[in-house]
């Protein structure tokens, strides 16, 4: 009788190979000495392993090469410590997959159209991982209408019908913001990321919900837009400071650390002058001095589970699409000022 309790990892153990050698193997791929794969059959036949049906749909693909695409130029993309977690997590689980990574940076319209037909070639790559940036985005449009697997990280906004895993930007803003009231705030700001991101939208639809739910009219001074930089968080930090908020809630940690800057050359301090909250709880955050509050996006988790839900629409096909949101977790440092805030 079959074990079909067995994993493809107990196989390799049991016949003392590597997993990618025992995938190898199982599915008739060659470059595999000829005793290797005799222990390794050896094992399959003595307990009667079947590879299960969606695990060998994707054995069978063409290239077993996908793609990661970023929207974002060389020099930015090496600026953002964000995208590094990212690619270590989406490379390591490619690796476990037996899976090779292909990354694709662009920055223009003009660079996407020289990129399309290369990501979109027939065979050249089993499916794709898009990082979206801005809401008009076209390539995941024209890579939908060729049925080529895609998965989206961002929620996209005008694609309906694409597969996307992003984090629970409205709920984590929320958390964020409650934070900054519930110790004792009472004149919270926001800088918001670009507006023309879903996450800059959702992030800052979190705030006027907690807003709105508190009965704090919306002041518009008390709202400006960044740009998910540092030199962006410093330039609108220096706009909100004349207008003297007790609170900031930041769209990014990267914007916090610029506005960190702000505030300590105007002469004030975090937290007795101004509380900081940001968002993604990047290493620099608790670098920060003083450290700072932040709500953590699972980036890890982000690299692991794209790669999964890629491989599954690979296996099963696009529909129906997956759309898969992420807890976040608010991370308490100092820079809100919950450790001034009177008990109670």
């Amino acid at each position: 009788m079959a074990d079909e309790k067995l994993t493809l990892d107990e196989i390799a153990e049991k016949a003392g190979v590597s997993r990618t050698t025992a995938s190898r193997v199982i599915n008739n791929r060659p470059h595999v000495r000829p005793e290797l794969r005799q222990r390794v059959m050896r094992v399959v036949e003595a307990t009667g392993y079947r590879l299960n049906p969606v695990a060998r749909s994707l054995a069978m693909q063409r290239s077993e090469i996908m793609g990661l695409v970023i929207p974002r130029s060389t020099h930015a993309f090496f600026e953002d410590p964000y995208f590094p977690i990212l690619i270590q997590s989406i490379a390591k689980t490619c690796n476990y997959y037996d899976y090779t990574l292909a990354l694709f940076l662009f920055e223009s319209e003009a660079d996407e159209e020289q990129l399309y037909p290369r990501i979109s070639r027939q065979g050249l790559l089993d499916g794709i991982i898009l990082q979206v940036g801005e809401i008009k985005d076209s390539l995941t449009a024209r890579l939908m209408q060729e049925d080529f697997p895609v998965l989206v990280i961002g929620r996209p906004k005008d694609v309906p019908d694409v597969s996307y895993l992003d984090v629970d930007n409205v709920a984590g803003a929320r958390k964020a913001v409650a934070h900054l009231f519930a110790t004792g705030h009472q004149r919270v700001a926001t800088i918001t990321g670009a507006l023309t991101t879903t996450a800059g939208i959702d992030r800052l639809a979190g705030y006027h919900q907690v807003l709105q739910e508190r009965d704090c009219p919306s002041d518009p001074a008390f709202i400006v837009e960044g740009n998910f930089t540092r030199e962006g968080g410093y330039q609108v930090m220096q706009q909100l400071l004349p207008h003297q908020p007790d609170a900031v809630f930041i769209a990014s940690d990267t914007m916090a650390l610029g506005a960190l800057d702000a505030i300590s050359e105007a002469g004030l301090h975090v937290p007795e002058d101004i509380a900081i909250v940001g968002f993604d709880d990047l290493v620099p955050a608790f670098q920060a001095t003083p450290p700072l509050t932040t709500i953590k996006q699972p980036i890890s988790q982000f690299g692991r589970k794209a790669v999964e839900l890629l491989l599954d629409i690979i296996a099963r096909g696009p529909y129906p699409p997956r759309h898969i949101l992420m807890d976040t977790e608010l991370v308490v440092r100092e820079s809100c000022g919950a450790h001034l805030a009177p008990p109670g």
